[in-house]
């Protein structure tokens, strides 16, 4: 059977490295870091899975947390006057099956020792260009599932494709243990305060057990943009805390209670949304194909960013089975990836709208919702299938069709 190498040992890195395994494939997988350092290190996203994907992981026998990880079952939005702490727009909707959110600190090391168990080769090394020159020579494809470093750079921009050349926002999250849950049922919490950000917060699972994840989206430049540096885990708790009061009092009061799950339970950074060319190239002209975060970067402002890379897992498993003893080419690597990002590009598109100051009609559909349960459910259930925005979402005359399917 083929040998596969896969850097990076994430969502989408050893979600297909199983899928792979399962088929006979001889699978290694690249990691910087081992189970317990990642273990012992920061957090490393806001993931909330949506019930798609979780049926991927499902399929492969990889769902060890259904039944301790707490339940998501809603989406809530809320939309401030510009300058003001007051809600114009207020609603929520339950989910028809629920996400689930938990701490890649828990679920890596666990799939990693789950894939040494079932026969899959694990490195522990940060690869590099040499490493991926022998790994070209003795490997039918090598898959980069995580572009950091000079790794990274063998991936080119695609400008036209691209959107956004700078950060949208400045990123800041916080996992707590002590908040007091939302009433009715849970939810991700959504609050968006124009001119200002975003603020959104979920339960989750962590390795001192449930929790709440706070995510904080501060447009640059503006009053959320001072996140202290992560390596001080109690200023930015407090910094976290400061941006409630100010700018989400009734999330505030909510938090009067809440403690930092541990000290390394903070992020802080920003990066621009971006689309690369998918084929890299070595310097011996041999070439490596990348997937997911590596080529397809998304903000994670409509939480989206799990859930593609476990999109990407599926879809490039497909496509690698389908491709059967074939040459992995350039050709196949670009029409893959055309044919995953065709898939998504609802998702991106999506996601690019949030960071954009809303038109009218979108504003009119979001204000709708609270009065049309129909359209409120209709919107959060396409969080776990983005496609299904697409048009009306993103056309004002599709926009006034859909709402007028709803209204006399």
């Amino acid at each position: 059977m083929r040998d596969i190498a896969i850097i990076g040992a994430g969502q989408s890195g050893l979600q297909l490295a199983f899928g792979l395994l399962a088929k006979g494939y001889t699978v290694s997988v690249y990691s910087d870091r081992t189970p317990e350092e990642i273990e012992n290190g920061f957090i490393m996203s806001s993931q909330c899975m949506f019930n798609t994907p979780l049926d991927y992981e499902r399929e492969l026998d990889l769902n060890f947390w259904d039944e301790s990880c707490p339940n998501i079952d809603g989406i809530a939005l809320s939309l401030m006057a510009p300058g003001t702490t007051d809600k114009v727009i207020s609603w929520s909707a339950r989910l028809d099956n629920p996400a689930q959110s938990l701490d890649q600190r828990v679920k890596m090391p666990r799939w990693i020792r789950e894939f040494e168990k079932r026969g899959g080769k694990m490195i522990y090394e940060s690869a590099d260009i040499d490493t991926l020159e022998k790994l070209a020579k003795t490997n039918d494809l090598v898959v980069i599932a995580s572009g950091k470093g000079e790794i990274g750079k063998l991936f080119k921009r695609d400008a036209e494709r691209s959107q956004f050349d700078k950060p949208m926002r400045a990123l800041g999250l916080v996992y707590v243990h002590g908040m007091t849950p939302r009433k009715d049922y849970s939810a991700v919490d959504f609050n968006i305060a124009p001119g200002v950000g975003e603020f959104f917060v979920f339960p989750a699972q962590t390795l001192t057990g449930d929790c709440h994840i706070l995510v904080f989206e501060g447009i640059p430049g503006g009053p959320m943009d001072g996140w202290p540096s992560m390596h001080d885990s109690k200023a930015c708790f407090d910094y976290g805390m400061q941006l409630l009061k100010t700018h989400f009092p009734d999330q505030a009061l909510l938090c009067k209670n809440a403690k930092l799950t541990d000290d390394k339970g903070v992020l802080a950074g920003r990066f621009p949304p971006t689309i690369k060319n998918p084929v890299g190239e070595l310097p011996s002209g041999a070439i490596v194909y990348g997937i997911a975060d590596c080529v397809c970067l998304n903000d994670p402002i409509t939480g989206q960013g799990s859930n593609n890379a476990s999109r990407a897992a599926k879809f490039n498993l497909d496509a690698i089975l389908k491709h059967g003893g074939n040459d992995f080419s350039r050709d196949w690597m670009r029409a893959t990836f055309e044919g995953n990002l065709a898939e998504v590009k609802t998702c991106v598109d999506w996601t690019n709208s949030m960071l954009l100051p809303p038109p009218e009609f979108r504003l009119n559909l979001l204000g709708a919702a609270g009065e049309i349960p129909e359209l409120a459910s209709r919107i959060a259930n396409n969080f776990n299938t983005p496609s299904d925005f697409a048009p009306w979402w993103f056309e004002e005359d599709e926009a006034n069709k859909l709402l007028a399917s709803y209204t006399p």
